[in-house]
Parts: C-alpha cells; sequence; structure tokens
C-alpha cells in the first residue's frame, strides 16, 4: 500500500480523530478511522492501527472498544475535563464582565477543542446566553501576567490608569503621571478585577481595576509594605470595601430582622456572630469601609436593617439621607 504524504503525522492524526469525533455518546469503526486518516493523507492497515489505539492508551488518551453487532466501535473515554465542567468554565468566561467579547470568544473556541465536535456544540449554545455588557480593555490578560510577574520578583510596578469622559474617551487620571505601587495581590470583587498593593507616598493600601491600567512594566525598586501584609486577607478586604469602594474602616453594629440572617452572612461569612436582639431581630459587629456603597446596601434592605453604632457612623448615615433628601426633593 502506497504511503501518504502526512505519514509520520499518523499517530498524530489518529488522535486528533479520537478526540474530536468520539465520545461517550458517539464512537467510530475502522473502516471509519481508516477513511478519517485518508483525509489527512495518511494510509494504514489495520493491524497498525490497533497498536496505534493500544499506545494512545498508554499515552493517556483513554481508548475503549466495544462490540455492536459483528463490528467493534471506538471511542475516548474520561478526558482532562468532563463535559459539565467545560460548561462551567464557559458559563463563568461568558458572565465575567472584566473579560472582553472578543476575547471571551477566543477562550470558549479554546474550550471547545478540549472535547468531541458534537459535545463542542453544546458548549456553542452557552455562548449566547449573556448579553453582559464587558469590558473593552484587551490587554488586562497581559496587565493580570505582568502583576504576577512583579509579584514572584519582589518589585513595583509603574503604571498608567484612566477613566472614561463625557465624550466616552480614554481620559488619564493625574494628567498620565504613572502610579508607582508594591503589587501584593489580586482580587475578583463585584465582576471586576482589582490590584491589592500599597502606596508608599500615601503609606496605605490601595486597590486599582486591572482593565483600567496602562503601560505595566516593572520598576527596579523592590516591593514595600510588607509589614501590612503579614497576615493580610484580601477576601475579608473585598468584604469590608462594598463594590471596592473606599472609606474609612469602622466596626460597626446592625440591628437586622431574622429574615436577614442569610443577607449577612452570604456578605460577611459564617464566621461572624448573630447575636439574639428579641424574637424577631439579632445584632451584628463587622469591619466596614463606611462608604456611599455601604449605605446604599443597608438602605436596599429596608426596614429591616439599622445601624445602632458606634455613634459617629449613624450620624455619618443621617447626614447622608439628609443630602439625599435635598437633593431629591419635590420643588
Amino acid at each position: 500500500m502506497p504511503k501518504g504524504a502526512n505519514q509520520k503525522l499518523k499517530l498524530y492524526y489518529l488522535m486528533k480523530i479520537m478526540l474530536e469525533k468520539t465520545d461517550d455518546d458517539h464512537s467510530i469503526t475502522m473502516p471509519e478511522i481508516l477513511a478519517e486518516l485518508e483525509r489527512y493523507e495518511v494510509t494504514a492497515e489495520r493491524r497498525s492501527i490497533y497498536a496505534d489505539l493500544q499506545t494512545l492508551d498508554r499515552m493517556g488518551v483513554e481508548i475503549i472498544g466495544e462490540p455492536v453487532g459483528k463490528t467493534y466501535h471506538y471511542h475516548v473515554g474520561s478526558r482532562q475535563f468532563e463535559l459539565a465542567e467545560l460548561k462551567l468554565l464557559v458559563d463563568a468566561i461568558q458572565s465575567s464582565k472584566f473579560i472582553t467579547a472578543k476575547k471571551s470568544n477566543e477562550l470558549i473556541r479554546k474550550l471547545e477543542g478540549m472535547c468531541s465536535e458534537y459535545e463542542a456544540k453544546k458548549l456553542q449554545r452557552q455562548v449566547y446566553v449573556s448579553g453582559r455588557i464587558k469590558t473593552m480593555n484587551e490587554s488586562i490578560y497581559y496587565n493580570v501576567d505582568s502583576i504576577h510577574n512583579a509579584i514572584a520578583e519582589n518589585r513595583k510596578i509603574l503604571f498608567q490608569y484612566y477613566q472614561w469622559n463625557i465624550k466616552k474617551e480614554m481620559e488619564l487620571r493625574r494628567e498620565g503621571t504613572y502610579y508607582h505601587i508594591s503589587p501584593w495581590g489580586l482580587c475578583w470583587d463585584d465582576e471586576n478585577y482589582y490590584l491589592v498593593g500599597y502606596d508608599a507616598e500615601d503609606q496605605i493600601i490601595k486597590h486599582y481595576r486591572v482593565d483600567k491600567m496602562l503601560r505595566i512594566k516593572m520598576s527596579d525598586e523592590q516591593r514595600e509594605g510588607k509589614e501590612h501584609f503579614h497576615q493580610f486577607d484580601i477576601a475579608a478586604y473585598t468584604r469590608k470595601n462594598f463594590a471596592m469602594y473606599g472609606g474609612k474602616e469602622e466596626r460597626v453594629k446592625l440591628l437586622m430582622d431574622n429574615s436577614l440572617a442569610g443577607v449577612v452572612i452570604d456578605r460577611f461569612g459564617k464566621d461572624i456572630s448573630l447575636i439574639p436582639a428579641d424574637e424577631e431581630r439579632f445584632t451584628v459587629s463587622v469591619d466596614v469601609a463606611v462608604s456611599r456603597q455601604f449605605v446604599g446596601w443597608l438602605f436596599a434592605l429596608g426596614k429591616g436593617a439599622e445601624i445602632i453604632g458606634p455613634d459617629k457612623v449613624v450620624r455619618q448615615v443621617r447626614e447622608e439621607i439628609r443630602r439625599l433628601a435635598e437633593q431629591y426633593e419635590v420643588k
């Protein structure tokens, strides 16, 4: 039998065929395997294919052969990712606000390559589920990589930071002056990626939207602020900062209806203490960055939620209510 032009790639194309054309619900026969190989300009005899299938199995590609009537049918068994796991990853990518629409589609196509062509169609249907607003900064992936590299090298980073103006144009903050920050971690909150770092000039911990960072480069200076991050809990930091808006951190005491216990636990975790106040209410003390976003969260809970301490925070909330009342006063 004359050899095909791609004979040296026979094992590769056989693996490709098995991974793309078969799964637990779809199998392929030996004549079909030979026909598929011919499409890649590879010729083979049955005996060599049997040996190659065993080689693939030893390489970690599980090949299952089952008799159906007088013919054997072959398919790939377990894979690195199950279809349910791939669907979960696709949904996470598609719903992630910080991943651009273009990159979302690129990542999903790559995930489709990890299952059969039949299962890929089930993933493709997921692509159009969400019409979420996406970030427009395509460099976010490289930003994240640059930040991780700086953390690994124990170095500061330099970057420019921007905001959108009324003309929908990118406008550099601080007139384009570079920020010089010690990066200590990344967190994902309120559907956005944030850098958490130490600003040596202001001597405080700050956070920045990664998709709004431009021209990141590694500094020659070593990171600072280690003493602030020795026992720093980024998860706790994001819980305190509502929608990642800053504010002075305070320990506030809340009086809540029992029906809001789940809301409080979802926000602050199960380690907090819920102390019964009476049969219908409980009190809880939590650390928060007191901001308009925190006040807004509290207002949204209605009459069932109330700040009862400390007094200065109660006064701050009352002042915020007064300002809002004046702003929306009917004239």
